[in-house]
């Protein structure tokens, strides 16, 4: 039985799903246990991965639950204007689809690249682009922490990494956020992305230097440079969202709950606390597409049949009442959780280190900057951005007392 054909399929979709995703993935796992039918956009079906387990089998066997999008069973029933097709698309020639011991070459590669970026270098480009932008709000005494500092952050910094010259950030910004958008302008975003990566791995074709781009072009493996350029756009989408999120939802975290307030006070220990919390509570990538079943099987209960689609529900198996036997305790140090996903198709350890260095350090900026920040709305004002897939904030207006921008910008 197909996910479609399942009589209480539910729509992945809806305002329940963006303001309070805790509370459906509790009677979704109570209704159909931890495997669900679910109905993307267009009626496109799946199954969604709820149960910690049971991500975790899908997650550690490739073979049997492949990254292979050829595979879906319903690619004769989707449209060419198919809304999800940037997400779920087929002979795509980036590592997300990449299969086999060429997935395992290609990952080498990336995580040798990333591997190599000095954290030195990393934590002063962070610091100085995050002073940067908070010079530009702090004489005003209020401001949008979302749309004025964590989305412009982590794309500045990867850019920086990737081989960019500074000039050329702010328009990156613009385009990234205009394809998460996904608006009037995403075309055009993705179109000024991949030119600019285009450019960049040219250039660095001809002269190399000591960034990541002339890092994965100089590997043996031989990788095209249209692989090389999709692999660079995956890694700064992948890259960006998530740590902006991850820098929106900690400090939403510290503002609302008092258990962090110490990180307001210059609690160090109190950020990495918080920035832990959110990965398990409120992950900034909280589903997955897609992983496709090889051959007809059994998950969670449910018979999945060759070619159906499986979603990865990383919040859902986060907060798995089976492996989180206590959901009001903080977790500490506990790192368990699976928002940077599990097996081989994981992020790269090297680029989750990155993304930690860009939040919590921008997290410091911001807490050392406007030490007497404050919600400038009530707390059940803010609202989330309507996606099912990445978790973050709309907006986070807050205030502070102003004081003079420091200088010295680079960039």
């Amino acid at each position: 039985m197909s996910p479609a054909s399942v009589p209480d399929a539910v729509r992945f979709s809806g305002p329940l799903l963006q303001d309070d995703p805790a509370r459906v993935y509790r009677e979704l796992r109570r209704e159909h246990g931890s495997v669900v039918p679910v109905v993307l956009d267009g009626d496109a079906p799946a199954w969604l991965v709820l149960g910690y387990r049971e991500l975790h089998q899908v997650t550690g066997d490739p073979v049997l639950f492949s990254r292979d999008s050829e595979l879906w069973n319903q690619w004769d029933s989707i449209p060419d204007d198919w809304p999800l097709l940037p997400m779920i698309g087929r002979r795509q020639p980036s590592i997300l689809y990449t299969v086999g011991e060429r997935h395992r070459e290609r990952a080498a590669m990336l995580g040798n690249a990333l591997e190599a970026v000095d954290p030195t270098e990393l934590r002063g480009h962070s610091e100085r682009f995050a002073d940067e932008l908070i010079d530009a709000i702090c004489p005003r005494g209020s401001a949008d922490v979302i749309g004025e500092f964590a989305m412009l952050l982590p794309v500045r910094v990867l850019a920086r990494l990737y081989g960019f010259p500074d000039d050329k950030g702010p328009a990156l910004v613009t385009a990234l956020n205009d394809m998460i958008d996904g608006r009037e302008r995403a075309l055009a975003g993705q179109t000024h992305l991949f030119t600019s990566m285009t450019e960049l791995v040219a250039q660095r074709r001809k002269e190399p230097a000591e960034d990541v781009a002339s890092r994965m072009l100089a590997d043996t493996s031989g990788f095209t440079d249209e692989e090389i350029v999709q692999d660079l756009m995956v890694m700064m989408a992948a890259g960006h969202q998530p740590t902006a999120d991850w820098i929106g939802n900690s400090l939403h975290l510290m503002l609302t709950d008092s258990r962090f307030a110490a990180s307001l006070f210059g609690g160090r220990n109190s950020i990495a606390e918080a920035m832990n919390e959110v990965l398990w509570e409120d992950t900034p990538t909280q589903n997955v597409a897609a992983r496709w079943a090889s051959r007809d099987t059994q998950l969670g209960g449910r018979r999945i049949r060759a070619g159906d689609m499986v979603l990865l529900g990383l919040q859902g198996a986060n907060s798995d009442p089976q492996v989180r036997t206590d959901g009001s305790a903080l977790t500490g140090g506990n790192s368990a959780h699976f928002s940077f996903g599990h097996g081989e198709h994981r992020c790269p350890f090297p680029a989750q280190e990155i993304a930690e260095v860009i939040a919590r350090t921008g997290i410091e900026v911001v807490l050392d900057r406007l030490p007497d920040i404050d919600l400038a709305v009530p707390a059940g004002a803010l609202t989330r951005r309507p996606s099912p897939w990445l978790r973050g904030l709309s907006e986070l207006p807050v205030t502070f007392t102003p004081t003079p921008a420091l200088g010295g910008s680079l960039a």
